[in-house]
């Protein structure tokens, strides 16, 4: 069996200017700020759970405890946010659109490199924050997967198709302008 790049070398030989690649990152503010609102509502949630229990059992906590509670309600998710944000420091998600394909990699992924001939479809999913990007590549031997630190990249099999999926959500300039930069470059495949 031969790979797709066996079968056609010539897919990353372009010719001309290379200076047109579009770059779009996920900005350590942003991806800091929505993980403290992510990690506020769910710690505020359990907390209030929490003292709703205890007053339903019959253990009203004092003033002293609540004032910890609100204390750890203020405390917590930043705390909590930063560490992850620490952790994750130099292995954002990124994508970069140029004239020899893409380049791309989930948070904590190896980079995946695509030519455009081997991009069969391009879709968002989700909204909001939690917007990914699913690459669907012509054949699986197309995609290139780099050897930088990092997980696998995120892979989803249906029907024996594979995707790879990039968190975009948080990226600058941000998901619609990524999606109006894959139709520039593949108009009858996003």
């Amino acid at each position: 069996m031969t790979t797709a790049r066996a079968r056609s070398p010539h897919l990353d030989e372009v010719l001309g200017p290379a200076d047109d690649t579009v770059t779009f990152f996920q900005p350590r503010a942003m991806v800091f700020v929505t993980m403290l609102w992510v990690i506020a509502a769910v710690w505020v949630t359990a907390l209030a759970l929490h003292l709703l229990i205890r007053y339903a059992i019959g253990d009203a906590p004092s003033s002293n405890a609540i004032v910890t509670y609100l204390e750890a309600a203020l405390i917590v998710p930043v705390v909590l946010a930063a560490l992850i944000l620490l952790l994750a420091w130099q292995r954002l998600g990124w994508l970069h659109s140029s004239m020899h394909g893409l380049d791309f990699a989930a948070t904590g992924r190896k980079p995946v490199h695509l030519p455009w001939a081997g991009v069969a479809t391009v879709a968002l999913r989700r909204w909001g924050p939690f917007t990914e990007l699913v690459i669907t590549p012509v054949a699986e031997d197309f995609a290139t997967i780099g050897d930088a630190p990092g997980r696998r990249p995120r892979l989803r099999r249906r029907g024996g198709e594979v995707s790879y999926l990039v968190d975009v959500g948080l990226m600058s300039p941000g998901p619609e302008v990524l999606l109006a930069e894959l139709h520039r470059r593949l108009p009858t495949k996003v």
